[in-house]
């Protein structure tokens, strides 16, 4: 802890981590949706060039999904991590009502950040939903779709293509809109810019929030 007002939450690796995956993240976004809309008439980008950053970053999200795996696995930061299932659903409800509600009246957080907790109860659950089951998911349909070889012929008599296709970009679908609504959050506190500052300097004010 640098001060009574911050709390030191993103060591290097983590912050490296973020910057390298929120860009490959919106490559993904921006090339998938020009691949999954492409017209030769309105082409917001060449197609064979979507296809190319696409799997590039691609690549480039799971080598660092890696470092994201095994750093928190290694690093202390796994703490933040661990999710209590007895009373998580008041928890929850909690959180909602401050999000729909007590925050516009200036009601105080019910879970407030401190050295042993970094996220609420509602960015717990939608991290370790993120990316503990959607980003791999995105991960491996990815691959498979990079290596279509390795994809099941058919399923029940439908083409196993078109279903991880099919699971792939729905999977893209969730995760952009956990963007938007991460974004959202994060500009949320007494100065809009308070919580992008501390992805960068790694200390969050909590004084600001």
């Amino acid at each position: 802890m640098a001060s009574e007002s911050k709390i030191y939450f993103y060591p290097v690796w983590l912050r490296i981590w973020h910057g390298i995956n929120a860009l490959g993240i919106l490559i993904l976004i921006i090339t998938g949706i020009n691949m999954q809309y492409s017209n030769p008439q309105l082409e917001l980008m060449n197609f064979n060039l979507a296809v190319n950053l696409h799997n590039i970053a691609g690549i480039m999200v799971t080598v660092n999904y890696l470092v994201f795996f095994f750093g928190n696995m290694l690093t202390s930061n796994k703490k933040f991590y661990r999710l209590k299932l007895k009373g998580l659903i008041k928890r929850l409800t909690l959180q909602v009502m401050y999000y729909t509600s007590g925050l516009f009246k200036n009601e105080k957080a019910p879970f407030p950040l401190s050295e042993k907790r970094k996220f609420n109860p509602m960015q717990k659950v939608s991290y370790l939903v993120v990316m503990y089951l959607f980003v791999p998911g995105l991960i491996i349909t990815g691959l498979a779709l990079l290596f279509p070889e390795t994809i099941i012929e058919n399923v029940y008599s439908i083409s196993g293509i078109f279903l991880t296709a099919i699971l792939h970009a729905s999977l893209g679908f969730f995760v952009s809109i956990f963007l938007i609504v991460h974004l959202y959050v994060a500009s949320i506190g007494k100065h809009p810019l308070n919580n992008f500052k501390s992805i960068i300097n790694g200390y969050h004010d909590i004084g600001g929030h």
